[in-house]
Formats: C-alpha cells, structure tokens, sequence
C-alpha cells in the first residue's frame, strides 16, 4: 500500500495478508519510538508537561484550548540563541509523528502506557478535559 510519494519497503503488505491485523509496523516508525521513549525517561517534569501538552493537542487537533496553550508555550525572546536538545527532540518527535499511521500512533501512547502509566492516565483525563470545547 503505497501511502503517498515517500514510503519505505516496510510499508508495503502483500495482498494476502488479511484486513482484520493491521500491517507490521515498519522498522523505522518502531525505532523511532524507541528513541522518543528513551528521551522521555531522561525528561525532567517540566519537560515532561510540555511534551502533554504537546501530545494532547495532537490527539485532539480540532480543539481550540490546546491550540492556545500551545500558542502559550512559544517565545520571541532568544531568538538568536540556538535550540537546547529538549526543543531538538521535540522538533524531531512532531515530525516523525506526523509521518505515524493511526495504528502506530495509538502503538506509542501503548508503549508510552507501559513505560509511565501515570503520564498516560493524565494524557487521557487531558483529552477528555477537551470535550465540549471549541
């Protein structure tokens, strides 16, 4: 299945394989969760907070507050300083997940479960905060 100009090899599933399992995860996306989960353990709790709130307004794209308190987090002040490796880490995060399927989004909140059951109870209460607004 070709999922537009760019895929790898990994990608593509034979016709045989039936539609009821989903498609292997390709070994890049599982390697790249794995890096991002490596990070995450060394994230001080403030960072941590900011990767929330990043992962909520991307579970939850349409809702306006996330939007905002993302808006919130940007600064104009440094500008000239170069990125620490936490801001380098997330820049690689959203775009690697951008690049994620659904199922392989849903596999990282999973494996992320795993590692911090508590990050991901409040990942959960924070989308579910998000109901009902606009």
């Amino acid at each position: 299945m070709n999922k537009g100009p760019c895929f790898s090899v990994n990608q593509i599933v034979p016709d045989n394989i039936s539609n009821s399992s989903p498609p292997p995860m390709s070994y890049i996306t599982s390697q790249e969760m794995k890096c991002i989960l490596h990070w995450f353990a060394s994230w001080s709790g403030p960072q941590r907070e900011r990767f929330l709130q990043d992962l909520v307004a991307k579970a939850v794209p349409g809702k306006l507050q996330p939007l905002l308190e993302s808006l919130e987090q940007l600064s104009v002040s440094g500008a000239n300083r170069p990125p620490c490796i936490f801001e380098c880490q997330l820049r690689l995060w959203d775009q690697w997940f951008r690049g994620w399927a659904e199922q392989e989004r849903n596999e990282f909140v999973r494996q992320l479960e795993v590692s911090d059951p508590d990050f991901v109870a409040k990942f959960y209460q924070a989308v579910a905060a998000t109901t009902g607004k606009e």
